[in-house]
């Protein structure tokens, strides 16, 4: 015959389990399908120039079946964004160029550039989770490239964007002189700094210097403020993908502190307070479809006037 306190523990562990379903349930079928636009401001710009209105796409993650996904990217050209940036982790499976390239037609002809991400270059792999928290440089593999990163380049260039990685490149913009700045993938140990300094002191002088990269690093931070770069875009994070709604993130699957894990927040380097904009994402690894606490979104982030 079962006691009271056996009984009440039964009861508690049911509940814990039922607890634990509910949450699984809600991270897998309804928040990581929570498509959400986040709208964000920064005032960089000269006195008087017009605002300009920038879609950052990150970490899509597209898988081939994903067709709700395909319907809401397609959407976001309602935005009317003036320039297109693209950090990265674009792909989720080898067939996924077809869908991605019908995702994101619409963008075709708006400026824009683009960097990868380690999932544009490799599938998804099983991993122990334990391995991203506390320890970013374990997760710093090369395996075997398996997915074709040179289409996925050409449905860009098709599109009118440029490839920042390692690089940099000069646009007009509603008026104003951008100059943007990019790395490879630091996460697969592609950043070069060096190689991204040449291309930018090649450009002309600009009114504005973005800073762009796929994992935001904190030494590839630090590199792209110290070239004056006035604001820093990177991906990658997921927000945490998983988290206390409301709390901090338990990681950013990099060296990168959780308090920029993801929103607009400042970033301090070399004696200078640059604005650091960290997307949480669109998708997932297909091996890890959850959110939780950090749902799926595009950030539409304006360049404004200084004040």
């Amino acid at each position: 015959m079962s006691t009271p306190a056996a009984r009440a523990g039964g009861a508690l562990l049911g509940a814990l389990g039922g607890v634990a379903i509910a949450t699984a349930f809600y991270s897998i079928a309804i928040e990581r399908k929570a498509y959400r636009i986040r709208f964000e401001e920064l005032p960089i710009l000269p006195e008087g120039s017009r605002p300009i209105a920038i879609l950052h796409l990150a970490d899509i993650h597209l898988a081939p079946w994903q067709r709700r996904t395909v319907d809401w990217l397609q959407g976001l050209r309602d935005l009317e964004p003036d320039f297109i940036i693209n950090t990265g982790d674009s792909l989720g499976h080898r067939d996924s160029l077809r869908p991605l390239a019908e995702a994101l037609a619409p963008f075709a002809g708006i400026p824009g550039v683009f960097v990868h991400g380690s999932n544009d270059y490799y599938g998804p792999t099983l991993k122990n989770p334990l391995r991203y928290i506390g320890f970013p440089q374990l997760v710093q593999e090369r395996p075997k490239p398996e997915l074709d990163i040179e289409s996925l380049e050409r449905i860009y260039s098709a599109f009118g964007w440029v490839d920042l990685n390692n690089s940099a490149a000069s646009f007009t913009v509603r008026g104003t002189e951008l100059s943007l700045v990019g790395t490879g993938d630091a996460h697969i140990d592609l950043d070069d700094i060096e190689s991204a300094e040449r291309a930018l002191q090649a450009l002309p002088a600009a009114d504005v210097t973005l800073g762009v990269t796929h994992a935001p690093y904190t030494h590839v931070l630090d590199g792209l403020a110290a070239l004056g770069a006035d604001a820093l875009i990177a991906g990658h994070t997921h927000g945490g993908q998983v988290r206390i709604p409301g709390g901090p993130a338990l990681t950013t699957n990099s060296d990168l502190p959780v308090e920029h894990s993801d929103g607009l927040t400042t970033w301090r380097a070399g004696g200078r307070d640059v604005p650091l904009q960290v997307s949480a994402g669109i998708g997932t690894s297909m091996l890890a479809p959850f959110r939780l606490g950090t749902p799926p979104e595009a950030v539409l982030l304006t360049l404004t006037a200084r004040r």
